[in-house]
């Protein structure tokens, strides 16, 4: 947390820079707010300084309507739909879709399997199968790079459910099979 006097002048500047980094409650009033909140600045001695929003809330502040500081920078709430965007991005880079469908993916996040895919089509641009797939290939890519492994072990360890998904993956993306891509032994 930082200290009191670099909390107060970042507050009476409404400096953007401290934004998500503190917030400012206010004792008389009951209400904590951002340091870029566009009220009028309370008496220094009627405010304290929290590291987070909970905190604040837990010491029996309630947010400001105006500045809406529950949504402040860095805050789960402030990214939007962004955050299920990273959440599932992190669950597909760990296997999600290799064993499972679309569909547990979305039940996985609370959400339906068809907002998902819009979801995916605003902030990524393309659909959770597709990133799942350029993700596998991504893998496969590196293991042919950095190893000698059969090209089947390559395909599972990738997470391809089998050989020939692995071939035809290669074969679209690439126009050749995964074999022609293997760098020649040093």
């Amino acid at each position: 947390m930082l200290d009191f006097v670099t909390c107060n002048e970042a507050r009476l500047r409404r400096d953007p820079a401290y934004d998500g980094k503190f917030f400012t409650a206010v004792r008389t009033t009951g209400i904590y707010c951002r340091p870029v909140c566009p009220v009028k600045h309370p008496l220094t001695k009627n405010v304290s300084y929290f590291p987070t929003a909970a905190a604040a809330e837990r010491a029996g502040y309630r947010p400001c309507l105006r500045c809406r500081p529950e949504t402040a920078p860095f805050c789960p709430a402030w990214k939007g739909s962004r955050t299920t965007v990273e959440r599932a991005l992190r669950l597909i880079e760990d296997g999600a879709l290799d064993i499972g469908s679309v569909e547990d993916l979305a039940e996985r996040l609370g959400v339906g399997a068809r907002h998902l895919s819009r979801l995916f089509a605003n902030h990524i641009g393309a659909s959770p199968l597709q990133t799942a797939q350029t993700l596998r290939i991504g893998r496969a890519k590196r293991l042919l790079d950095e190893t000698m492994l059969p090209m089947a072990d390559i395909a599972f360890k990738a997470g391809f459910g089998s050989v020939r998904r692995f071939n035809a993956a290669f074969q679209k993306l690439y126009g050749r099979p995964p074999s022609s891509i293997r760098r020649p032994k040093r």
